[in-house]
């Protein structure tokens, strides 16, 4: 069946709905393929060049040049055009001006009716361009970044790149110094070359230095794919590169990836195997040419597809020997690649999208009210078309003088009915007010001004302003309905560090995600700290390193620690916790007095057994981990290396208290103790790594010194250590579990610790079975994992650590307040679960009586499945239509007593009882991992449901989410419900989801300039954002929605005044009054009232927007400016027009005259009159209709009228001679006329009484929240606010509702209760403790550790320790001997 003309019409409408101008000039990104990089080879193959030599296109890769800018020399003018002219009004304007130019329709000179138009499109373009040209300069600072690339020596790169594109910034020459053009034109300083020490060696071959291989600074620009550079230590990636060597052991590099997909510990990568000779230029220049075969490009940020061919061997490559654009070298002194992905093609790039062209909310549904004002200007131009044709056919027959010749094929009431209906069109063409969008550009640019010049949102640290870098969204900032965030550097904090010196030692602070040990519980007993002084890390203006540093010179100093207990821990103490260090260290003085009785403690006495649980505790801190040290030989400082920030958290703590993590030597392990100051040796025996299925980790260690004792230390999640602990200890486990729940409610991340002894014959028994299970080659990783669970048993309890992961200033608060605003707040972050649900709740997103939802891949459960239980289970009335229960769906039991659901989950194993689990008064959080989103956007239905599920919670968080799932999380919110978005972000990976959402904000934090060159507003902190949204936001909202309404009416005022006229002038389109009084309506007598409200109104003032966030409510349900404000304000104008209008015409025209010299009136002499009414009335209603009636609005209400009245005064006494004036001498009738002044405040009164009624009725009878407050402040301007809340609660609670089941949730008393944890996937459900630990499963480093061990255990098979009857008894850690009193000799 073909379609219909109405399904064709409705496809038509959608796709220019969707139409977006910027598809036009991006074009589609070509689809690359499978490519193959020559390196060290003089030409290409013969295969990849065409008939004329040249290089085939599929083998021409794109420049390494990103842009975030739209526009270009030749693109400005036609992009710019074409985005200009979406507006219907413009498009009129356009059409008003052509008609003026056929000669029948002239009515007035081609230059005045193009001029305005045109006036306004120039301004509009170089506001853009203006904005456009910031881009510029922001891409061209990242583009001519530099970095070393190999050159000389005869090294030539085969592999053919496409030619940069031209930008506004070397078109206009604006490159900046010198340096930056010398720098653009590929020239660079001698510094700027490189060598490779030992050139000696290498005079036989390469005589001429210049022509020795050597590495030259290049602009990331100019990379090329095949190009063979060396990058630095704290050197960020411009491109996607191979790793051919580094200067680390076994080829190992670190690198920062939180610039990418928002994970804050660092990741290890490798080389490739068969590059590794690659150490120098020489080396690259000297090798033997090799080929590199690549898949395609693709989003991907963890798989690839390639291998190196080089000698005849073929070895394969994947995503650990590469390093991506956006991430930074870190630890790693210096690394030599290939590059094999530049620009375009690199995996941050195409997770990326193109800059888009926004419009604002109001800008959109300003379209269909203009529209609106069309229709009704084609309703008047036809009326008075057809009247005049009826009118010229009646009187024509009667020989009407003003018809003669009226019977022409030129001249006829036909003919002429249509030139009526063209001339009415330019009569009541200011029903369409051209000046509208150049006056919303003007009020829109000083409200950018505003926000930039705003000292509130203004970072004095830094001294950073926020800034509009998109001027045209100001009042989209009052209408968010949705944020979606990012997590690292946008709401926590990053730490940047540096060398330097304090009180006479070397310290060497790093670079890292500001993770802080806040607290911790030993043996039952909680040690809270003390809170420390916010460290000021945004002063600190350049990142040098990057390693997180501890004093230890004193370790390797022959310093004698006295028998005095006391003094020994002062020692300690002043030694590892120097002030202004820029670390933060754990300090707690009842720790502090435990540890230092502990030195002394008797062993008979009862704090004996705690004293040994002490040295337990912080030596697991010290001993179970994979940091590593590093010692400057010059300066005697030894930093740490963790590619764990909780891992360096804790060994910082540990070293704080005085257990001094020294190093690994292989497989040797030093710790400094307070009981042990000269240092314990430890041989480390196995690493059980942590992974995200066992949550835990375990080092199994033999120590050296003392006791020969075997020893299992272990930290992990709670629950899995709590199942795995001895089965007394009841009482320590009860404790320590209470202390972890007050821990998560403070949003801490808490780990677990405990330990064991292991006899020797035990331990070997399971090290061969642990053995054999590595050397399985199937299902390697099941048997491993299950070898370890065998020891992982029988543990004691010792503990538990909180870490904070450090939120900005004022992050929890703002979230707080935004969440009472009604707006629903999602993040999207990189990180793993844990840690996404641990930010959750130190952010307030989870609160202590919140359920958590969790969806995530399993092969259990399909995500559509887990999706429609949580929807049947939590949300019954809002299921999927035709949803039915699986096994191990959550069945609901009412209690009658309770008044609420209570909840039995059926797992199919055991029955976890929540007895008000999944109806807990907090409302539901979701979270979801990045490969559940996969298969959630497979289908449209599996989305819908997705939207469904997420719109009903309180907050949704995902985790492990690549940067395109995050554009596609935005769109999905966006495109589904319609709603305002706000994406905020700081990292590269963000960008793809700021230019997705409505509004774009980019923090300018740690992580580059690529979210902030993308952003339409740019913060220095989260915090900021309440006030940018609240009174920023909401005052640019109302402000520029009473403004727009306020134009449309003053207008229609003006154009009805001349539509009742035509009833008596024969419907001919003429004018009733001057026309000079209609020419500059616009531009000046109602011009500044509108500005006035633009600019200076306030709905309330800041003060109250922000301690009152409710108020937010008003503009995201769109208050301020919608159709039914529009027709209201139509209708006003209507009646005024008519009262206008008819009040004055019949004053003058039902008299006899108006003159003292008796002859009738000139048609000027009553119109004139009402001119003046309508300026006056039209800019006493904007008065009427503002909010604040400031010094600055009155004066632009007077201005108009004043001007009006003195133009008047001066044109009427201008000769004819000098001038065509019509109001010649009209002063001297209409101001001596008792009529003028009759008509003028009876005009003004009568059209702003319904008005002024309906508001005072309103405001007295049926005020809004804002009617009260302003009343409150009016009679009490110091007035309390925060009494006002619990008024403005019922917003709250009326939004929470909508997102909960139907089921009556109580609020109860606050206790300690963890939030609920409903694991989709299983069906279990637990509480949450705040378990998290960042870590890199199965990285290059933890393998390499593995390896080394592995080769050692081999070395020692067969020889076997013998036992010490000792380590049968000994059942904790025990204390060194010498340091404890013995009551009894011989113990």
């Amino acid at each position: 069946m073909p379609p219909s003309n109405s399904s064709n019409f409705k496809a038509l409408l959608k796709a220019l709905a969707t139409f977006n101008v910027a598809s036009l000039f991006s074009g589609k990104r070509p689809l690359s393929l499978p490519r193959t990089l020559f390196v060290n080879r003089p030409k290409l193959p013969l295969e990849y060049l065409d008939r004329k030599g040249r290089p085939k296109a599929n083998h021409v890769y794109t420049s390494n040049q990103v842009v975030t800018h739209k526009y270009n020399f030749i693109t400005f003018i036609p992009r710019n055009l074409l985005e200009q002219f979406r507006r219907v009004a413009n498009l009129f304007f356009l059409g008003i001006a052509i008609i003026q130019f056929i000669p029948v329709f002239k009515s007035t000179s081609i230059a005045v009716a193009i001029l305005p138009l045109a006036f306004i499109v120039a301004l509009t373009a170089l506001k853009d361009g203006y904005e456009d040209y910031k881009r510029h300069q922001a891409d061209s600072r990242v583009n001519q970044s530099t970095v070393w690339v190999l050159t000389g020596g005869g090294w030539t790169n085969p592999n053919v790149t496409k030619a940069k594109r031209k930008t506004f910034i070397r078109g206009f020459g604006f490159s900046g110094s010198s340096s930056a053009k010398q720098k653009a034109n590929g020239q660079f300083p001698s510094s700027d070359t490189k060598y490779d020490s030992k050139l000696e060696s290498d005079t036989n071959t390469y005589p001429d230095k210049s022509e020795h291989p050597h590495w030259k600074r290049t602009l990331w620009e100019d990379i090329r794919v095949g190009d063979i550079v060396k990058l630095e230590d704290n050197d960020p990636l411009p491109a996607d590169v191979l790793i051919c060597s580094t200067s680390e052991e076994e080829d190992v590099a670190y690198v920062e990836t939180k610039n990418l997909d928002g994970e804050t510990n660092l990741k290890s990568r490798h080389a490739a195997p068969s590059l590794v000779h690659l150490r120098t230029a020489v080396d690259c220049v000297q090798t033997k040419s090799f080929q590199i075969n690549c898949d395609r490009p693709e989003t991907d940020l963890y798989k690839l597809h390639a291998n190196v061919e080089l000698d005849g061997g073929r070895t394969p490559v994947d995503i650990s020997m590469t390093l991506l654009r956006g991430t930074v070298l870190k630890n790693t002194h210096w690394v030599i690649a290939v590059v094999l992905f530049t620009g375009l093609d690199t995996k941050i790039v195409l997770n990326a999208g193109n800059t888009p062209s926004k419009r604002s909310r109001v800008e959109k549904q300003m379209d269909p009210q203009v529209f609106v004002n069309l229709a009704l200007m084609g309703i008047m131009a036809l009326v008075c078309a057809i009247a005049d044709s009826f009118l010229e056919m009646y009187y024509y027959p009667l020989d009407a003088p003003w018809l003669y010749g009226d019977n022409t094929s030129s001249d006829n009431p036909r003919i002429n009915g249509l030139i009526t209906f063209f001339y009415a069109i330019l009569t009541f063409q200011d029903i369409i007010p051209i000046s509208l969008y150049i006056s919303i550009e003007f009020v829109r640019t000083v409200q950018a001004a505003f926000i930039y010049l705003d000292p509130n949102i203004w970072y004095r640290k830094t001294n950073t302003p926020t800034i509009a870098r998109s001027w045209n969204l100001s009042d989209d900032l009052g209408q968010i309905e949705y944020i979606f965030s990012d997590k690292t550097g946008t709401l926590t904090q990053v730490c940047i560090h540096q060398l330097f010196l304090s009180f006479g030692t070397l310290f060497l602070v790093g670079s890292k995600n500001l993770m802080v040990f806040r607290q911790c519980t030993i043996g039952g007993k909680a040690y809270r700290g003390i809170l420390p002084p916010d460290i000021d890390t945004e002063a600190i203006p350049e990142i040098t390193t990057i390693s997180k540093g501890v004093d230890l010179t004193s370790a390797f100093q022959s310093q004698k620690i006295s028998e005095d207990s006391t003094s020994t821990s002062n020692e300690l103490k002043s030694t590892n916790t120097p002030s202004g260090d820029g670390i933060t260290h754990f300090h707690d003085p009842e720790l502090q007095d435990d540890l230092d009785r502990a030195l002394t403690v008797d062993e008979t006495s009862e704090f004996a057994t705690h004293a040994r649980t002490l040295n337990g505790f912080f030596s697991v801190l010290g001993l179970c981990h994979s940091v590593l040290t590093d010692s400057n030989p010059e300066t005697g400082t030894v930093s740490y290396k963790a590619q764990s920030p909780d891992e360096a958290a804790l060994v910082q703590a540990a070293a704080d208290v005085g257990f001094v993590f020294l190093g690994r030597d292989k497989d040797i392990l030093t710790l400094r103790t307070p009981f042990a100051p000269e240092g314990e040796k430890y041989e480390l025996l196995n690493i059980l790594e942590f992974t995200s299925t066992r949550k835990r980790m375990s080092v199994i260690v033999r120590k050296i010194t003392g006791d020969p004792r075997i020893f299992l230390l272990s930290k992990g999640a709670d629950n899995v250590i709590f199942d795995r602990l001895r089965p007394e200890g009841e009482d320590l486990k009860a404790l320590t579990d209470q202390h972890l729940r007050e821990f998560a409610n403070e949003g801490l991340r808490t780990l677990t610790l405990a330990y064991k002894v292991v006899r020797e014959d035990d331990y070997a028994a399971w090290n061969e079975r642990y053995l054999s299970a590595s050397a399985e080659l199937d299902d390697r990783e099941v048997k491993v994992e299950a070898v370890c669970d065998e020891i992982e048993h029988d543990l004691r309890l010792l503990g538990a650590t909180a870490i904070e992961d450090r939120l900005q200033d004022g992050v929890p608060e703002a979230i707080a307040d935004l969440k009472r605003a009604g707006i629903k707040i999602w993040v999207a972050t990189g990180d793993k679960l844990e840690t996404a649900i641990a930010i959750g709740r130190s952010t307030n997103l989870i609160t202590t009586d919140a359920n958590i939802i969790i969806i995530r891949a399993s092969p259990r459960r399909s995500v559509k499945e887990q999706m429609s239980i949580a929807l049947q289970q939590y949300f019954p009335d809002n299921a999927a239509d035709g949803a039915r229960s699986e096994p191990g769906t959550p069945t609901v039991e009412v209690d009658p007593m309770r008044g609420h659901a209570l909840q039995r989950i059926n797992t199919g194993v055991t029955d976890i009882v929540g007895a008000d689990n999944g109806f807990r008064s907090g409302g539901f959080v979701m979270v979801i991992d990045g490969a559940a989103l996969l298969d959630a956007f497979s289908t449209k239905e599996n989305k819908d449901m997705l939207l469904r599920l997420g719109t009903k919670c309180e907050g949704v968080i995902g985790c492990r989410v690549s940067p395109l799932q995050k554009a596609l999380i935005v769109n999905l919110v966006k495109d589904g419900l319609r709603a305002m978005t706000l994406a905020i972000g700081d990292g590269a990976n963000d960008v793809s989801m700021i230019q997705a959402a409505d509004v774009g904000v980019g923090i300018s934090g740690e992580e580059g300039l690529q979210a902030v060159n993308s952003s339409d507003y740019a913060i220095a902190q989260f915090r900021f954002l309440t006030r940018l949204l609240f009174v920023h936001g909401h005052w640019s909202y109302a402000r520029n929605g009473t403004m727009i309404l306020n134009f449309f009416y003053k207008n229609i005022v003006a154009v009805g005044v001349l539509f009742w006229w035509q009833i008596y002038c024969g419907w001919s389109g003429g004018y009733v009054f001057d026309y000079n009084y209609i020419l500059l309506w616009n531009s000046i007598w109602t011009i500044f009232p509108v500005f006035g409200i633009g600019l200076f109104d306030r709905i309330v003032d800041d003060q109250v927007l922000m301690e009152l966030p409710e108020l937010y409510k008003y503009g995201r349900e769109g208050h301020w400016f919608n159709l039914k404000q529009f027709f209201i304000y139509m209708l006003d104008g209507i009646v005024q027009t008519v009262l206008i209008y008819f009040i004055i015409c019949y004053t003058y025209g039902l008299s006899t005259t108006a003159r003292n010299d008796g002859w009738n009136i000139f048609q000027y002499e009553f119109s004139t009159p009402m001119a003046f009414s309508a300026v006056v009335v039209a800019n006493a209603f904007a008065a009427v209709t503002s909010s604040a009636w400031t010094i600055w609005l009155i004066l632009c209400i007077l201005f108009g009228n004043v001007i009006v009245w003195a133009f008047t005064a001066i044109y009427s006494v201008v000769s004819p001679a000098d001038a065509s004036t019509p109001l010649y001498g009209i002063n001297n009738f209409i101001f001596p006329s008792a009529y003028f002044w009759l008509v003028l405040p009876v005009t003004f009164v009568l059209a702003l009484t319904p008005r002024v009624i309906a508001k005072s009725w309103k405001t007295s009878f049926m005020p809004n929240d804002i009617d009260i407050i302003r009343a409150l402040r009016k009679q009490d301007p110091n007035f309390d606010l925060s009494r006002a809340r619990s008024g403005l609660e019922r917003f709250r609670r009326r939004s929470v509702s909508t997102s909960r089941s139907s089921v009556d949730i109580r609020r109860q008393s606050q206790d300690l209760r963890m939030a609920s944890r409903t694991d989709m996937a299983t069906g279990l459900v637990t509480e949450d403790r705040g378990f998290d630990f960042a870590s890199e499963e199965g990285g290059v480093a933890i393998r390499r550790m593995q390896t080394q061990l592995s080769e050692h255990q081999q070395r020692k098979a067969g020889h076997t320790r013998p036992r010490s009857a000792k380590e049968t008894l000994s059942h904790v850690f025990s204390l060194k001997r010498g340091r404890l009193k013995h009551s009894t000799p011989g113990r």
